[in-house]
């Protein structure tokens, strides 16, 4: 029995981090109370996670290295993933990678600068790393979320529940710094969203 939830838990953690609009972030933090109450180790469900999550990345990252900024318009089309690729873009020429890392935590920050990757013209080899390291550090985050709670409490629903209350506080304070950090700057809405102007010369600095 407990191989089988082992099994289900893991087709369950690549599936929600392969799929975009899957809720990866509640389904891990589920899944790392329950890896707490079995007593099985999370380790499984963070590398699957971690593997779904880069797969899903490098998908994005090919849409917007053979659709250019054609496929930018459509994703600044929301409200809040038009300011995370406003965002994202201000920041790749300076921080490079930690900006396309960081931004996991942002709403739609992986899918967004997955595609925005691709735009720029990045390169497998210096992508790759970049999408595995910030996978890996996300799944992290979400699994231990549930894990810790449950163990701490030593109630799995109780643990649950104030790990879901600390991931949406966690993206809540995202959101607000994000609104901070864009304010001032225009941001189109859904009629008029155009894909981000992007400089000649990105491409040529960030592949590098």
């Amino acid at each position: 029995m407990l191989i089988i939830m082992t099994l289900a838990a893991l087709i369950t953690a690549f599936v929600v981090a392969v799929v975009p609009v899957a809720p990866t972030e509640p389904t891990l933090v589920g899944l790392g109370a329950l890896a707490a109450v079995t007593h099985a180790s999370p380790i499984g469900v963070i590398l699957i996670a971690t593997l779904g999550c880069s797969i899903s990345d490098h998908l994005f990252y090919a849409a917007g290295r053979w659709g250019g900024t054609r496929l930018l318009g459509p994703l600044a089309r929301g409200r809040a993933t038009a300011r995370v690729t406003t965002w994202l873009l201000e920041r790749a020429e300076r921080y490079g990678a930690a900006a396309f890392i960081g931004g996991r935590w942002l709403p739609a920050g992986g899918t967004a600068g997955a595609a925005l990757a691709g735009t720029l013209g990045w390169r497998l080899r210096r992508f790759t790393p970049a999408s595995l390291l910030g996978s890996l550090l996300w799944s992290c985050y979400a699994t231990a979320l549930g894990y810790l709670g449950s163990t701490v409490t030593g109630n799995p629903l109780a643990g649950l529940g104030i790990s879901l209350i600390i991931a949406i506080g966690v993206g809540l304070v995202a959101r607000l710094v994000l609104h901070r950090q864009t304010a001032g700057e225009p941001v189109p809405t859904h009629a008029e969203a155009e894909p981000p102007t992007i400089a000649p010369a990105a491409p040529v600095l960030l592949a590098a």
